[in-house]
């Protein structure tokens, strides 16, 4: 993903919202949204592009919902960290750092008693070179958590709100309510600060509707140069990624994703799929029911 919008328990119905792009080269392969056969209860994309894995290995993916009994539910999402100059060929695929938690299987865990989301991501903290650079968030739809191995930052347990990543190594956030202001340990990215304004209108005035959250990450809207991030890509590519959207000839938004958890365990999960140009593709949706406990308060 390169840009992940969340609100967490920010709504007395709602424990998970979750509003995400996907910026990719339109010729890596890719399939969309789906149950996975080979992986009981998990929803997600699948990232057929991914090097270095060995010929066994399932595919990676950028976002990603499992469903099991017992209460045990993972979600996980990642964006890159932008520096052209830092990226290694053969660093791990960051599809398969969501694997490891969506999955519940890890080699450094070889009991079965996988970890929750705060021990995975310290986990994975140890290990920074493993990857290129990456935000990762994962919960278990009981805690939060957020990490980047880009970071000077140690793992950070996201609070009830709202919380925003894309291609900076920090996440921005705002406790729930209207005139909570926005935080982050930088300087916002615009896309992030327009962003989570959006969804947070969105949460409190009409959180059940899939399609205005499809209208937030459908914003073509370049930054203004003064506000660009500085990533170490030219100018010119600078602004063309500020967008929510993006929507060119070789890299763009090759998907949208909704996903609504709601208190009662019933979630609906929407995904839209875009080629080249911002052409649309298609689009998914699955609804079901998760083992969640009572919210705590």
């Amino acid at each position: 993903m390169c840009l992940v919008l969340i609100g967490w328990r920010a709504h007395p119905e709602y424990r998970l919202i979750v509003a995400a792009n996907r910026d990719e080269f339109y010729t890596r392969p890719t399939e969309s949204m789906r149950w996975w056969p080979e992986a009981a209860g998990l929803l997600a994309g699948r990232d057929l592009g991914a090097t270095g894995k060995a010929s066994d290995d399932l595919p990676g993916t950028w976002l990603g919902l499992t469903r099991e009994a017992q209460g045990r539910n993972r979600f996980a999402t990642v964006t890159n960290v932008r520096n052209p100059d830092c990226e290694r060929a053969e660093a791990r695929s960051r599809g398969a750092l969501l694997m490891d938690f969506l999955r519940g299987a890890d080699d450094r865990h070889p009991s079965g008693r996988f970890p929750g989301p705060e021990k995975y991501v310290l986990d994975v903290a140890a290990a920074p070179d493993d990857y290129n650079g990456y935000n990762v968030v994962v919960s278990d739809l009981e805690s939060l958590w957020w990490h980047s191995n880009r970071s000077a930052l140690p793992p950070q347990e996201l609070a009830p709100g709202f919380h925003g990543v894309s291609n900076g190594r920090f996440v921005t956030s705002a406790a729930p309510g209207p005139a909570a202001a926005l935080e982050a340990p930088q300087p916002m990215w615009p896309k992030v600060r327009s962003g989570l304004t959006e969804l947070r209108t969105v949460v409190e005035s009409d959180p059940g509707n899939v399609g205005r959250y499809f209208e937030v990450l459908a914003d073509r809207t370049e930054a203004p140069d003064e506000l660009l991030p500085h990533t170490g890509v030219p100018l010119r590519r600078e602004r063309t990624l500020s967008a929510r959207f993006i929507a060119n000839a070789l890299h763009g938004t090759r998907a949208s994703t909704v996903l609504l958890v709601r208190e009662d365990g019933s979630f609906e999960v929407a995904e839209r799929s875009f080629g080249r140009f911002g052409r649309g593709k298609g689009e998914e949706s699955f609804s079901g029911s998760l083992d969640l406990r009572e919210r705590q308060t």
